[in-house]
């Protein structure tokens, strides 16, 4: 049975067959060389080049003077809790925008530590727009695009 951990973005595994293609080939675990590789189902099914939407990305947080990133590998240990206390402490200071992305797809609690867990993001076409909490406060979560609390 495979290991279906990701490999690194262009290493070859060390477990691959002798004539890998690698895994950033368009031929990546489909060539000949992968038959009967124990990576062949990772490698033909993950993702090959960089991904489209970098650039995207990086443009719309351009403007973005600082990200703060607040994870963990442990479940329960108050990063949401931590995260909504911050934010707000953040917003604080009425002259700065704060923005809060709650990407948990576990169980996303952000939208009820920051009051809005009714709300619904905006649509348009320059995309979706967050839930503004306060003036200079919006969260976005996965929450608000779930149908329902059962669903994550």
């Amino acid at each position: 049975m495979a290991d279906n951990t990701a490999i690194p973005q262009g290493a070859v595994p060390e477990n691959a067959n002798d004539h890998c293609p690698g895994p950033e080939s368009e031929a990546a675990g489909r060539a000949a060389g992968c038959e009967g590789c124990p990576n062949q189902e990772i490698c033909s099914t993950q993702a090959s080049g960089p991904d489209p939407d970098l650039s995207i990305v990086a443009e719309r947080l351009a403007n973005v003077t600082h990200k703060i990133l607040i994870l963990s590998g442990k479940g329960g240990v108050g990063k949401s809790t931590f995260t909504g206390q911050l934010a707000f402490a953040l917003a604080s200071d009425t002259d700065k925008e704060i923005g809060v992305v709650d990407i948990d797809i576990c169980g996303p609690s952000l939208p009820r530590i920051m009051g809005c867990e009714r709300e619904e993001i905006h649509r348009s076409a320059n995309g979706w727009s967050p839930v503004y909490v306060q003036d200079n406060l919006g969260v976005m979560s996965i929450a608000f695009m779930l149908p329902d609390e059962e669903s994550a």
